[in-house]
């Protein structure tokens, strides 16, 4: 009898394990290639994993709401379709009471290999067992530079549900490092310095108290994964925000006057957007030290121009799809590019590397009339840009016959930059060169 193992796939060059929200296929069901076995979810986005061949499964390995690393087996498929054998285990995940047991057996048994994995890659006290999961970078990391399982109980962590990232424990290590060789510790290390010392006891949080017609909701696991994300981002980099109002009549009158054109032309709608993305494109060729991000120390200079687009979605959330090398796109390929993943993002059927690798996101508060905002930096971004809503108003112009006053188009755009990395000369710089662009927007473009 063949067996098949079902693999928990890559996803990405920073993804390393995935959640399971739901098994649709249950052991002793049969399945075809492309079938849809199981939902998972990254801290990015949900996907689907399809059956790689024919057959029967045999064998589920993990029950619902666990977290697998990526090249993990899930499951076991039998190739041929003959059912279960004595030789493979059955562990279905159903509704009844003994599939329950079975489940909880599964659960206590991976928590007890997550541990004894722990204490076999990182050298720990004796007796200390450690309470938290750490993936296996982070326990590699962690074996490689000799922390015991005591010392990663105290790194503060800002992943999901207070997990430590690698970030986290890279910036332990610096900060241990500066530490024993006597220099003072920088801003990176102050970030992830741990909040109380060894055996005190955390101040407790003040409850937040609500009289009897209060409503209670609980986060889904998205807005979960927002809210630790951007107390994340606001715990990481010092942010700061510049403001410029630009003149964008060319532009609006540009497009209300061939926007009819252009849908007709190539069927597709052009919004603001792609015009906004092709001025942050000149405006980081000219300013390429905005498209970075920093590893502690060092910084990484990024040669692609990956620009998100912060999208929200029917049910309040946020979510950040990403054009890939939106450089080498024309007006016509950026307007195709952000109305699909736009569609996409609403009905939830974006892929997971339709939200990676970012070096430079847009934000466009003026979408909900807002005037400007302070946008929070997407790690491990260092810039944002706000766009705010384009609004007729009174503005002086400069011509041959004098100053004159004239109704105009205009808008204010702003932008949240990591001061580590990013100066006000800068940062400002680069806002006005943004604006510049817009403002001088050619009447004459063709497309």
């Amino acid at each position: 009898m063949a067996k098949v193992e079902l693999l928990m796939p890559k996803m990405g060059e920073s993804i390393i394990e995935a959640t399971i929200l739901k098994w649709v296929k249950k052991v002793g069901d049969t399945v075809s290639v492309d079938d849809t076995i199981l939902e998972i979810a990254t801290d990015k986005v949900d996907s689907e994993i399809l059956s790689p061949a024919d057959g029967t499964i045999t064998e589920i390995l993990y029950p619902e709401n666990s977290v697998v690393a990526v090249g993990k087996v899930l499951a076991y498929i039998s190739a041929n379709g003959s059912q279960p054998t004595t030789d493979a285990p059955v562990n279905p995940v159903t509704e009844t009471v003994s599939a329950t047991e079975s489940s909880a057996t599964t659960i206590l048994e991976n928590v007890s290999e997550i541990k004894e994995s722990l204490q076999s890659v990182v050298p720990a006290a004796e007796g200390n067992k450690g309470s938290r999961f750490y993936s296996p970078l982070v326990k590699s990391i962690a074996r490689e530079e000799k922390i015991s399982v005591e010392e990663l109980e105290k790194i503060p962590g800002t992943g999901a549900n207070s997990r430590v990232t690698k970030q986290d424990i890279l910036s332990y290590v610096e900060s241990k490092a500066g530490i024993a060789s006597g220099e003072k510790p920088l801003a990176v290390a102050n970030v992830t310095a741990p909040l109380v010392s060894a055996g005190e006891t955390p101040p407790p949080v003040s409850a937040v108290s609500f009289s009897g017609s209060a409503e209670i909701l609980e986060m889904d696991r998205m807005r979960r994964l927002i809210a630790d994300h951007m107390v994340m981002s606001k715990h990481t980099s010092p942010h700061v925000t510049s403001f410029v109002e630009a003149d964008v009549t060319n532009m609006v009158n540009w497009r209300e006057r061939n926007k009819k054109k252009f849908q007709e032309k190539y069927g597709e709608n052009i919004t603001y957007t792609p015009l906004f993305i092709e001025a942050v494109i000149k405006s980081l060729k000219e300013y390429p030290m905005v498209n970075v991000s920093l590893d502690g120390y060092r910084i990484i200079r990024k040669k692609d121009l990956n620009i998100g687009m912060a999208a929200a979605l029917p049910n309040g959330n946020l979510i950040v799809p990403v054009i890939k090398n939106a450089d080498m796109l024309s007006l016509v390929g950026l307007t195709k590019n952000v109305n699909d993943l736009a569609k996409r993002a609403r009905e939830n059927k974006l892929k997971p590397e339709d939200i990676q690798d970012g070096t430079f996101t847009i934000t466009n508060v003026g979408t909900f009339g807002n005037l400007m905002g302070t946008p929070i930096i997407n790690q491990p971004q260092v810039a944002i840009l706000a766009t705010g809503a384009i609004v007729k108003k009174p503005a002086v112009m400069e011509t041959e016959f004098g100053d004159v006053i004239a109704i105009r188009h205009m808008m204010f755009l702003s932008l949240s930059y990591d001061h580590r990395i990013v100066d006000g000369a800068l940062g400002g710089s680069f806002l006005k060169r943004v604006s510049d662009h817009l403002e001088r927007f050619d009447i004459n473009t063709e497309f």
